[in-house]
């Protein structure tokens, strides 16, 4: 016996229900499913069986309207088991792939341009963060007195960061013992994370140790998304839809766009996916999300430095379509990823 519920005559009407109301932001009747789709049944039937969906959870209908709608949990099965899969055409991804080469070599530009290139596609808003590294690792370190007892400290790591703090020494140290110890460091902790720096410090001299100190806290921070940047775009196209004319519905959508460390906290729990992810109204997790249908996906350089980018919309959205654009750009992301990274 199969442990799905919905027969398939069931499934394909809940598609249609799905994918007519999302065109439309109309409630879908019984009878314009029958007048519009050859389903070999009478509108009785495909009303018996719209009721059968609505006792499901699937669907249901508002109180003014004959027509149905569907759930939460009806747009989840859709996405889980209905959704088609669609890639975009073909002149659009060479369009697209065709802006990203013609812009400047630069991070920063290419996530501005795929959170409009998204937000376009998508008709929703969408987001990027900047790439960071899964673990950062140490390319090259520089130790530069400034006063006495005052250095520099250089950090640059594998994945292109560089990072700079001065530090207060104990006592004064020359800029020969500078040199040294960075030099030392160098040998020994090119190439480490965190985890191989702590094992290096019995080996390492005193100055060495207080270096080795700064390090791991530097780059524990890096680790962690302490300078992130979260780039948007989109903002006054999803404020027009339908569903988010009223105040209060609004204000959540800003609240979210907006808020970044709301943003933070939600990406920081789906840092780890492989696949388009696609989170509908907080998948009981975020009540923020309510009336909200986010699709997100990893780009980047797999287990070395990785970004998120991804569409902020309505439930009411052409998941197809949206899914398909967000698989495309982040493989496209990735790929410029590589070139840029393997051309450091």
């Amino acid at each position: 016996m199969s442990s799905d519920p919905v027969s398939e005559r069931r499934k394909d009407l809940l598609r249609i229900v799905v994918q007519e109301y999302v065109d439309s932001a109309q409630p879908v009747a019984s009878q314009s499913i029958a007048d519009k789709y050859n389903l070999g049944v009478s509108s009785a039937t495909i009303r018996n069986d719209m009721a059968a969906l609505e006792r499901d959870g699937l669907l249901t209908h508002p109180h003014t309207s004959a027509g149905r709608v569907p759930t939460d949990a009806g747009y989840r099965y859709f996405v889980r088991h209905l959704v088609p899969n669609m890639e975009l055409p073909f002149s659009e991804r060479r369009m697209i792939r065709r802006q990203f080469h013609q812009s400047r070599r630069e991070i920063d530009q290419w996530l501005r341009l795929s959170t409009a290139v998204l937000s376009q596609a998508s008709n929703a808003a969408a987001l990027a963060t900047t790439p960071r590294a899964v673990h950062s690792r140490i390319k090259h370190l520089e130790l530069i007195g400034i006063r006495d007892a005052v250095m520099l400290l250089v950090l640059v790591l594998e994945e292109g960061a560089v990072k700079q703090q001065i530090v207060s020494l104990d006592g004064p140290v020359t800029q020969d013992e500078l040199s040294q110890t960075s030099n030392e460091l160098n040998e020994q902790l090119a190439g480490a994370d965190v985890a191989r720096i702590a094992t290096w410090f019995p080996l390492l001299t005193p100055l060495g140790q207080d270096v080795a100190h700064l390090l791991v806290d530097m780059m524990k921070r890096l680790d962690g998304r302490e300078g992130e940047r979260i780039y948007r775009d989109g903002l006054a196209q999803i404020l027009e839809a339908p569903e988010f004319s009223e105040g209060e519905t609004a204000r959540r959508v800003v609240k979210v766009m907006e808020q970044g460390s709301l943003l933070e906290e939600i990406l920081d729990q789906l840092v780890e996916i492989n696949d388009v992810q696609v989170l509908i109204a907080g998948e009981g997790r975020f009540v923020e999300l309510q009336d909200i249908s986010l699709v997100l996906t990893q780009y980047g350089i797999e287990n070395q430095v990785t970004g998120m980018i991804g569409v902020i919309g309505p439930l009411r959205m052409p998941y197809g379509r949206t899914i398909g654009a967000v698989r495309y750009v982040a493989a496209l992301m990735s790929d410029l990823m590589h070139e840029f990274y393997g051309s450091q």
